[in-house]
């Protein structure tokens, strides 16, 4: 079954890489959300990033400030996405772009204790899903013209002065639903329909549900003298109604034998098209650890997703995981196992007894 070919995937970007990039940019965004001011006032008390709307907009000097001090903090976040952008920094870019989304996504989105109109939380929906949409671009292949830089930052202006914007939004489109993504065994303990008694497409649709665009990829490590890189083609995963998931995309982390992360844990694009009983993907993964240094028994896992309507939460519906041994140039296809998630390999079960698998194509570089 050896053939075919892989090309890793390209970006055009400057900066140095390391794994742990993502993560400290991450954690420096986050940091800024969670300020003192934050803690007091989920505490109790004003200033927080999600206000505690005891009042509307503009009805008191304290809600006045707390408004100001959130959209300090959203614009301070938007400018240092677009200044990595700008720089080639793709990874950090496209970290600040997806925090501040989903801070974003959440206010626009919120039912309750709300300090914004209903017209002002729709504008700051649309600024979420061009967000959204430039960190699509930024993980493309293919191109990164699909939103330009250039485009969004016509965007700082109007969420700087979302509380006087009263003009038409420079680009068509639409708020996108914030879906909950759920921790490992967390769907366990909800009452859920099982899979097979959802009511597939009537359920929902794609159409109803826009995509949420999760893709967060990152690019192949500098190469080192005598050592690995693995890039592993996810080409497509075979379920017998592949044809009704909403949404689905692939999580891939790197795990010891405890279940710890030994690289950056990944999520693919959604997936490209669904035909029969596959769900193609046909993008890369570059592991972002040389194989040389991982630790003996570490595992890679690979999590299929897909949105549930009815639920409004992003489940986990199979995993599968391929160890060290597995690893050699060329094709592989590797077994699925119900959920949830099993990280450490013990209680293992298979998904189903058809031969419905996902399927892999793995490029080693080596200096």
């Amino acid at each position: 079954m050896r053939g075919g070919s892989s090309s890793a995937a390209k970006f055009g970007c400057g900066g140095k890489w390391a794994w742990a990039a993502p993560e400290l940019a991450a954690a420096a965004t986050e940091a800024v959300f969670r300020s003192p001011v934050d803690a007091a006032a989920r505490a109790g008390d004003h200033g927080s990033l999600e206000p505690s709307g005891r009042g509307r907009v503009g009805t008191g000097p304290a809600m006045s400030e707390v408004t100001r001090s959130l959209l300090q903090r959203w614009g301070a976040s938007f400018r240092r996405g677009a200044d990595f952008d700008s720089w080639g920094q793709l990874v950090e870019a496209i970290d600040e772009y997806q925090i501040l989304a989903r801070h974003l996504q959440k206010e626009a989105q919120a039912q309750h204790n709300s300090e914004f109109t209903e017209e002002q939380k729709k504008t700051i929906g649309k600024i979420a899903t061009c967000l959204e949409l430039r960190s699509a671009a930024l993980q493309s292949t293919q191109s990164q013209d699909e939103f330009k830089l250039e485009d969004l930052k016509k965007l700082e202006p109007i969420l700087k002065n979302i509380l006087t914007y009263n003009k038409e939004f420079p680009f068509d489109v639409q708020p996108v639903p914030l879906r909950r993504i759920l921790a490992p065994g967390e769907e366990e303990n909800l009452e859920f329909e099982d899979d097979d008694e959802e009511g597939g497409a009537g359920a929902g649709s794609p159409d109803s549900f826009p995509a949420r665009v999760p893709g967060t990829l990152l690019p192949r490590l500098p190469s080192e003298p005598g050592m690995t890189l693995l890039t592993i083609k996810i080409e497509k995963i075979g379920l017998k109604d592949a044809g009704q998931c909403i949404d689905p995309y692939i999580t891939v982390s790197v795990k010891d034998l405890n279940g710890i992360d030994l690289t950056p844990v990944q999520d693919t694009p959604v997936a490209s098209r669904k035909e029969d009983t596959y769900v193609h993907f046909n993008v890369d993964i570059e592991l972002q650890k040389h194989i040389e240094k991982l630790t003996k028994g570490a595992a890679i896992f690979f999590e299929f997703k897909h949105y549930k309507p009815k639920k409004r939460f992003t489940s986990t519906k199979c995993f599968a995981f391929m160890e060290m041994d597995e690893i050699k140039p060329g094709p592989i296809i590797i077994e699925l196992y119900k959920k949830p998630t099993d990280f450490k390999r013990k209680k293992l079960q298979l998904l189903t007894k058809k031969p419905l698998y996902l399927h892999l194509h793995q490029t080693l570089h080596k200096e």
